[in-house]
């Protein structure tokens, strides 16, 4: 079962990677997410808040299960987590740096204030999705 399992894994991933790969890989990983994140909100938050959430969050899920699958099949609970929390905090900040920058407030990321509930889903999404591709071990 081992050899199966390792002969499924990509070559990359099988691969031990420093701590600065490690990180330029969850950077890189969130800039796709949040670049497919922004668009969607850009093209239809304005006709359905809703739908745009619900890309939104499968963006994100999309995303954090090839950043888990290409890049550390063997992850653990806590790195995933980890890497959720990161991309939530670079979300943050990438807002932050687009309001002070653009003089009016950019919500593209986080979603809206004025829809708390979506809002909430997406933060949460953001920190637990890569969290769902872990697989345990017995």
């Amino acid at each position: 079962m081992t050899t199966m399992t390792s002969s499924l894994t990509p070559r990359f991933a099988q691969r031990k990677h420093n701590a600065a790969t490690r990180i330029a890989l969850v950077v890189t990983f969130w800039s796709i997410a949040a670049l497919l994140v922004a668009i969607a909100h850009q093209e239809i938050d304005a006709m359905s808040p809703v739908v745009s959430t619900v890309i939104e969050v499968i963006a994100i899920v999309v995303v954090a299960g090839a950043y888990i699958r290409f890049v550390t099949p063997e992850a653990t609970l806590d790195h995933a987590l980890f890497a959720g929390t990161t991309w939530v905090l670079l979300g943050i900040a990438l807002e932050i740096f687009m309001t002070a920058h653009s003089g009016r407030q950019w919500f593209a990321l986080l979603g809206s204030p004025a829809n708390g509930g979506l809002r909430c889903v997406l933060l949460i999404t953001w920190v637990m999705a890569p969290a769902l591709f872990v697989r345990s071990r017995e």
